[in-house]
């Protein structure tokens, strides 16, 4: 029997939790082959309007970890959705179903790991200590209890003042991290963080020279010790311009030595799923560095499709044990986000940081926008038209 006739008899579906493009992307991948698609939001989410999902259903409240937990399992009891397979899209999420990974398994497909493999990814501090003991390289990162530990680092300047957990952060400054250049920024944005969170997350990393297009991406639907799939991209636009909460613009390259390292991290945690790890090359030594492990679908993993690589499909298929063939992403393929990349983009000339020329480039390669498809055209206009809720919300 055909695997897309499959999908459709067996009758279980997917519920994406998160219906902003991450989920949206999932919905499409899913539901453009007959799989029923439910969206779980606690905002209003543009997957609402998008042919490919089912049904979406609201919540007060997804960033406390006990109530996702007995939301998610309240919308499965109701809606009769045993067996069906989650799909976080939000960090928050994915530390909620791994916490509570045993209680979600009897009821669900449970896509995420278990603790002991998530939380590696989850909290910076162990990231980076694990990566040392693999010979990963990482930004020089320092953390400290006080502010009166503070004078020791000035001769580190400039340097980033970011946390261990993002979400803690995250949510509370709208920012993914902050930048001091001198003593007085320092202080005082360390002080800002410390009522944010507690000292013990608040990490100083030193800040890599370079754009953002020095910025890679390691993508894979990961079991077994190996990657099932992959591809591997390059930020080479996104906002804000330094410390980015999002890439607005990104294109798959050909770069084994990312690549390498991401395997040996992966491995050494027995990871299950998808995944984004995120390097940067730092042009004093030539060495991509390790910056963060995203355990989920990630922002911009629709690209994976038209590159070859349908990581929410592969995703999906594996947890009902249909066969799919393992696939490497082609280069040269572009995402774009056009609601953040224009502005980004139009800045950026003005500066004389972005050619037309390239920038058109850009367009040219680009197969994929995170929203707009001519197939399900809602999502996109709806997204315009709440533009001032998202942006209340800080949810682009």
């Amino acid at each position: 029997m055909h695997v897309e006739s499959q999908c459709r008899q067996n009758g279980v579906g997917a519920l994406v939790i998160g219906g902003d493009h991450p989920g949206l992307a999932v919905a499409r991948s899913l539901g453009g082959r007959g799989i029923p698609v439910y969206v779980l939001d606690d905002q209003h989410c543009i997957s609402a309007y998008s042919r490919y999902v089912s049904r979406v259903l609201r919540v007060p409240d997804l960033l406390d970890e006990y109530r996702t937990v007995e939301s998610v399992l309240e919308i499965g009891n109701r809606f009769g959705l045993r067996g069906w397979v989650l799909f976080p899209t939000r960090d928050e999420t994915v530390m909620a179903f791994s916490r509570h990974r045993d209680r979600l398994a009897e009821f669900f497909r449970v896509t995420t790991p278990a603790w002991e493999t998530t939380r590696w990814a989850w909290d910076k501090n162990n990231s980076y200590k694990l990566a040392c003991d693999l010979e990963i390289p990482t930004p020089r990162t320092w953390n400290v209890q006080s502010a009166d530990e503070l004078p020791r680092h000035y001769c580190n300047l400039p340097l980033a003042i970011k946390p261990a957990i993002k979400e803690h952060f995250f949510y509370a400054t709208g920012a993914k991290a902050w930048r001091a250049d001198t003593p007085d920024q320092l202080q005082s944005r360390f002080r800002e963080a410390a009522q944010q969170i507690t000292a013990s997350e608040i990490m100083l990393q030193e800040i890599i020279p370079g754009e953002s297009e020095s910025q890679i991406s390691y993508c894979a639907f990961f079991r077994d010790g190996s990657a099932h799939s992959s591809l591997v991209a390059k930020r080479l636009r996104q906002h804000p311009r330094e410390f980015g909460r999002a890439a607005t613009y990104v294109q798959t390259v050909d770069l084994p030595e990312v690549e390498e390292l991401s395997l040996r991290l992966l491995r050494e945690i027995n990871y299950y799923g998808l995944v984004e790890i995120e390097f940067k090359k730092d042009p004093r030594d030539g060495q991509y560095k390790l910056l963060d492990v995203n355990a989920r679908a990630w922002g911009f993993h629709g690209l994976g499709h038209a590159a070859g690589v349908d990581f929410a499909y592969l995703l999906y298929a594996d947890q009902l044990g249909i066969s799919t063939e393992k696939r490497r992403g082609r280069a040269g393929v572009g995402w774009l986000r056009l609601l953040t990349d224009t502005p980004v983009s139009l800045s950026e000339m003005l500066r004389g940081r972005l050619s037309i020329s390239t920038y058109l480039q850009s367009i040219r390669k680009t197969k994929v926008e995170s929203v707009f498809s001519s197939k399900d055209p809602l999502p996109f206009a709806a997204e315009f038209l709440l533009l001032p809720y998202f942006m209340t919300k800080k949810l682009l």
